[in-house]
C-alpha cells in the first residue's frame, strides 16, 4: 500500500458519488508506507458513508498496521471486517505513528517527538552530520503547518525509517489532507491572474517551482521553498499529489515522473519525502 496502489484505489473509487458505499479490499497486503495508511485515512474523511474494509490477511503486516496507529485513527471512517490487533508494542521502525493534525499545537507536538529520535534516525541510521537534524524537524513542521494554514479540516502525518541489508536505508515522511488544495488556495489570493492553461498541474509548477504564494506579505507562505531545498541538499525526493495532478522532484536514483496530469481527483494535498542514507565515502 504506496502512492503507486493508492492511484489503483482512486481510479475505482473517484467516479463514485461520496454516499455510495464501496469496499476496500486490502487482504493481500504485504508492505505499507507512510503514504500509504495516511493516504487511506485521508480516503475515509471523504465518504459520507463508511467503506467496508478488509484487513491485511498476514498477522505481521496487520500487526504492523495497528502500531502505526491506522486501525486506532481508522475507527472513525471505516468498517473492519474483523477484530482489529492492538498495538502492544511500539515498532522502532515506526518514528511517528499515523497522527492527526486540526490546530497548531498538534504541530508543536509532533515536532517536539520527533525532535527525540531525530538525530537516532538521521545521524546514526542515515550517517548524516548533527546540525541536519534541526533541518530535518524544520521541514517537518513545514510541511505540517502546510495543513494548517491551507487545508481547512485538518490532515495526518506519519513517518517510517528503513533498514534494508542490500540498498540504502531511508526515511519517508507522508502529509495527506482532503481539504482546498493548491489550486484553490491560490486562486484565492487577492489579485490573481489566471492563464488559459490554469489547471492543478500549473498551480504545483507554480507553488512548488516557482515559490508562488497566496500570501501578499513578502516571506510568507515560502514553506515548502525550505523543504524542497532540504531535499535537494540531501539527494531526497520529494512529491506532491493535488486535484489531478502529482509533481516530484526526483532524484538520480529514483525513474519517477516529474510531472503527471489528469490523474483521478483527489481534494486536498499529499506530500511524501524520501531522505535516503548518506553514501559515506572511505
Amino acid at each position: 500500500m504506496n502512492d503507486r496502489s493508492f492511484e489503483e484505489i482512486l481510479e475505482q473509487t473517484s467516479p463514485l458519488p461520496p454516499d455510495e458505499k464501496i469496499l476496500i479490499d486490502c487482504r493481500h497486503c504485504t508492505f505499507a508506507t507512510p503514504f500509504g495508511l495516511t493516504a487511506l485515512l485521508s480516503l475515509g474523511q471523504t465518504r459520507l458513508v463508511k467503506p467496508a474494509f478488509l484487513i491485511p490477511d498476514d498477522p505481521n503486516i496487520s500487526s504492523y498496521w495497528a502500531r502505526a496507529a491506522f486501525f486506532a485513527q481508522g475507527e472513525d471512517f471505516f468498517e473492519f471486517d474483523k477484530k482489529v490487533p492492538r498495538a502492544r508494542t511500539r515498532s522502532s521502525s515506526v518514528v511517528l505513528e499515523c497522527t492527526p493534525i486540526t490546530k497548531s499545537d498538534d504541530v508543536h507536538g509532533i515536532v517536539d517527538k520527533i525532535s527525540e529520535r531525530a538525530h537516532e534516525i538521521l545521524v546514526e541510521t542515515l550517517h548524516f552530520a548533527p546540525h541536519i537534524t534541526s533541518r530535518f524537524t524544520m521541514a517537518l513542521s513545514e510541511v505540517c503547518q502546510n495543513i494548517i494554514e491551507h487545508a481547512g479540516r485538518g490532515g495526518w502525518v506519519a513517518v517510517q525509517k528503513y533498514d534494508y541489508k542490500s540498498k540504502r536505508r531511508n526515511v519517508i515522511l507522508a502529509v495527506c489532507d482532503v481539504g482546498i488544495g493548491f489550486r484553490q488556495s491560490l486562486e484565492g489570493s487577492h489579485g490573481r491572474r489566471l492563464s488559459d492553461r490554469w489547471d492543478d498541474a500549473a498551480a504545483l509548477e507554480d507553488t512548488v517551482m516557482k515559490g508562488t504564494s497566496r500570501f501578499p506579505d513578502k516571506g510568507r507562505g515560502q514553506g515548502l521553498q525550505g523543504v524542497k531545498k532540504f531535499i535537494t541538499q540531501n539527494d531526497g525526493k520529494f512529491s506532491v499529489r493535488s486535484g489531478t495532478a502529482r509533481l516530484a522532484l526526483v532524484p538520480q536514483w529514483d525513474e519517477d515522473e516529474v510531472l503527471i496530469r489528469n490523474m483521478p481527483f483527489f481534494p486536498g494535498a499529499q506530500l511524501q519525502l524520501t531522505i535516503p542514507e548518506k553514501i559515506v565515502t572511505p
